[in-house]
């Protein structure tokens, strides 16, 4: 057997609803990494909390965890201002006070009002963002100045569900300035690239449990991924997928990586038959369809629904396999 994550060299992997819900780590996931001698580093969207809060997060969930290992969105976008602005310049930061401190690493000077003559914005997550600060930012973009966003996730997961995430605020933003913003989170390529060049890996594999962001950022730069069926993006959202967030593979949880790499690709399966008659997808147990592979179902549908977008809705032919359509939702 050759194993998922013997054919990489380092892993790119999300946070929220990958590695954890909130305080809480997603059971097995600690174990699951532990197991393997690949380079973790840890790419995330949330531009609230420096790469040492982030760090010190992990290593008390028992991640293995270093501030050099964490890549955030805020940096990136503070590397795409030091690449367009002048050094000193003023940036009006929507955000919080880690963010202002990346800034500051770059040799940019943070400001919080429109009077502070800003010659760009950039507006990450902060549950502290207000009117106020959303009314500094519009007035200094409809003045000229050049905006970033770490990232437009328009909701964040926590342990009560999904809220509203950075991406919400920013299209507040834009409906009142006519403008949109450079993107430096993922699915944009700037944190993809940064993350590349940061582990120095050969093979790489991107890990998340969003499509829109994780899996659609590493098809951006043109490395396999893998979704984790423990967070955000779910089944049903998977078969819709267009081509720019189809994942390589796909896993209910991080311990797939130590499965068989032909088993998880997704490709068909068989304990399954699905066919396209041209309106829906006809689903039907092929053989001994126990329930510890049920992902292989998710693995079959994906395989036919990409091929056949158009497809209607799921039949399924016999009472096993409905049993897992109403578990997946499906």
């Amino acid at each position: 057997m050759t194993s998922l994550r013997s054919g990489y060299d380092a892993l790119l992997l999300d946070l929220d609803g990958t590695l954890y819900q909130g305080a809480q780590a997603i059971p097995g996931a600690v174990e699951a990494l532990a197991r393997g001698d690949q380079r973790l580093y840890y790419v995330t969207n949330n531009a609230s909390r420096s790469p040492e809060s982030v760090s010190t997060h992990l290593t008390e969930l028992g991640f293995d965890s270093d501030p050099s290992r964490v890549v955030t969105s805020s940096q990136s976008a503070a590397r795409l201002l030091s690449e367009t602005v002048d050094r000193g310049s003023a940036v009006l930061v929507v955000g919080t006070d880690a963010l202002c401190d990346e800034i500051a690493h770059v040799g940019l000077r943070p400001v919080r009002r429109f009077e502070d003559d800003p010659v760009a914005v950039v507006q990450g997550h902060s549950v502290a963002t207000g009117w106020e600060m959303l009314a500094e930012a519009t007035l200094a973009i409809r003045g000229g100045a050049r905006w970033v966003a770490t990232n437009v996730d328009t909701t964040l997961p926590t342990e009560r569900g999904l809220t509203l995430g950075n991406g919400s605020m920013v299209a507040a933003v834009a409906t009142a300035s006519g403008r949109e913003p450079l993107v430096a989170g993922k699915p944009a390529e700037p944190i993809m690239q940064d993350a590349l060049t940061r582990s120095g890996a050969q093979r790489p594999l991107v890990v998340g449990d969003r499509l829109d962001t994780d899996i659609e950022g590493a098809n951006a730069v043109g490395i396999d991924s893998l979704l984790v069926l423990s967070g955000v993006s779910t089944v049903a959202e998977v078969l819709r997928a267009p081509a720019s967030q189809r994942p390589t593979f796909i896993g209910r949880e991080l311990a797939v990586l130590d499965e068989d790499v032909d088993d998880v690709r997704v490709a068909g399966a068989e304990a399954w038959n699905v066919t396209f008659d041209g309106s829906d997808l006809v689903v039907e147990s092929a053989g001994d369809a126990a329930d510890e592979r049920d992902v292989d179902l998710v693995r079959a549908l994906a395989h036919v629904a990409w091929k056949y977008p158009e497809f209607g809705g799921i039949v399924p032919a016999d009472p096993p396999v409905r049993v897992l359509l109403e578990r997946w939702g499906l």
